[in-house]
């Protein structure tokens, strides 16, 4: 075949093939580049650089022309055995995102259900609201994967680089893995439509995981040491059982994707900083050295900033916990959190050593941006919406059945008067347990709330009447409640 001047590329998106080595199916073959066809079967490399390492590359054994492709290999970065991130061009719009933001997906979301139901040890609600809200953790609520977790991956500047898309079995358990990206195109070309400017635009990106998972904290959290695992889930884990980095001194969990996304250009965000690296176990141990390399090399390259690699797992996993690969949040899931919480300090004292080497002056790290919320904006890069709490049907039920309700008309707003308090608990009641979560119906669902507080602190005054109170909603509108 005369190859010409064309250019290979390990094929982008999540697809995978049966690796020739392992017989797993976690092998990413080559494409030319220009047509997108694949190259012979052998040509690709496995996704399980711990435990296979497979890789051949058709510039590295002939089947490319090497006087006509090794300038053009050079150009693209594919010759080497590590390929250089390419940087994006085209990013994921937050309308997207937003849509797998929507309140009433999370009944539905397994991962975070198992969380505080399913595990050996639940997590308390709030716990878990506040690591949703901190990485913009969202559910796929349409299509072949409903219930799955959204993962975004948000650059420093506010950008989405990539959505990935995990559903789990009730043990928390990987089960599929995608790209929100991948499943719009497929759902365009099912339905016979066409792929909107911005899909098409984000396709061409060659590499899209190009960022670090909760790489948007940084600037948010600029004294906070680093710590970096391969999945996003092992930091959410994490940041559960360690604690969030509202304390200076807590890790700051990111996550990188995979083994292989160690990257130096990737890392570049964490200049100044004191970082742990904490990478899965490997049957050989591959796993810990490779990343122990890349972590001198990182330091030479980056002053000011220390890599620092935990030996924690490879001290204490035996043979078959190698074996299977297993990471951090494998190990934390057995054990109770609430052990972790009433010793923070004794974990600070732990991990300090891992964190900075003892001699060393504990000098916080150095914030080299302005705040991530403070930073200006492009009209794509706008401040990511929190998820809206679920609304507490139930609890607002069992209340107003106890409740004792004041004789007379109620004034909530200037232009709103509750006559008969019974009768608007009784229909707005009816209204929100059928039109459960929809965005219309939330006015419904506010006013019983604004008088459930009412009604509280009426029966703390102890007074017989209605005290005079002003508040402001969601909507930043003062209410004053007068009684009669």
């Amino acid at each position: 075949m005369e190859n010409g001047s064309r250019i290979y590329h390990l094929e982008s998106g999540s697809k995978k093939h049966i690796c020739p080595s392992c017989g797993k199916k976690r092998f990413v073959r080559y494409v030319e580049k220009a047509t997108n066809d694949y190259l012979p079967e052998q040509y690709g490399r496995c996704d399980r650089e711990a435990n296979c390492g497979y890789h051949l590359n058709p510039y590295k054994d002939g089947y490319a022309n090497p006087d006509q492709d090794l300038q053009e290999e050079k150009k693209v970065g594919i010759g080497k055995s590590t390929p250089v991130r390419a940087f994006a061009d085209a990013f994921v719009p937050f309308s997207v995102l937003q849509r797998t933001l929507l309140a009433n997906g999370y009944e539905r979301n397994i991962f975070i259900q198992n969380l505080l139901n399913n595990i050996p040890f639940p997590f308390p609600e709030k716990d878990v609201e506040k690591v949703v809200e901190l990485y913009y953790l969202g559910t796929l609520n349409k299509g072949y994967m409903v219930g799955a977790l959204t993962i975004p991956y948000i650059d420093r500047s506010g950008k989405i680089r990539a959505v990935q898309v995990k559903t789990f079995d009730q043990q928390n358990h990987t089960v599929k893995t995608n790209f929100l990206h991948s499943i719009a195109e497929k759902h365009y070309l099912n339905q016979g439509h066409e792929i909107p400017k911005w899909l098409a635009d984000y396709l061409k990106n060659e590499t899209k995981v190009s960022c670090l998972f909760g790489e948007h904290l940084l600037d948010k959290y600029p004294v906070n040491p680093v710590a970096l695992v391969e999945a996003p889930k092992t930091a959410i884990y994490s940041a559960l059982y360690f604690g969030l980095p509202d304390q200076p001194g807590n890790l700051l969990w990111l996550a990188v994707f995979n083994l292989s996304s160690l990257k130096l250009e990737k890392c570049k965000v964490l200049q100044g900083r004191r970082v742990v690296l904490f990478p899965d176990l490997s049957k050989t141990g591959n796993a810990f050295k490779l990343w122990s390399k890349k972590a001198v090399e990182f330091e030479k390259a980056m002053s000011g900033t220390k890599f620092t690699v935990s030996d924690l797992l490879e001290r204490n996993a035996n043979d078959q916990e190698r074996a299977k690969g297993l990471d951090l949040a494998d190990f934390l899931i057995k054990q109770d959190w609430r052990a972790f919480r009433p010793k923070q300090r004794e974990v600070a004292s732990v991990l300090e050593p891992m964190v900075q080497p003892k001699g060393e002056n504990s000098e916080k790290g150095v914030a080299l941006n302005k705040p991530f919320f403070q930073q200006p904006r492009t009209p794509d890069a706008q401040p990511l919406p929190k998820p809206e709490p679920k609304w507490q049907v139930e609890s607002l039920e069992r209340y107003f059945i106890k409740a004792k309700f004041p004789e007379g008309p109620i004034q909530l707003e200037p232009a709103s008067t509750i006559t008969d308090v019974v009768k608007m608990v009784e229909s707005h009641m009816a209204i929100i347990k059928a039109q459960r979560e929809k965005p219309r119906f939330k006015p419904y669902y506010n006013r019983l709330m604004d008088l459930k507080v009412l009604l509280q602190q009426s029966k703390k005054a102890n007074a017989g009447r209605l005290p005079k109170v002003k508040r402001r909603t969601q909507n930043n509108v003062k209410l004053k409640i007068k009684s009669t």
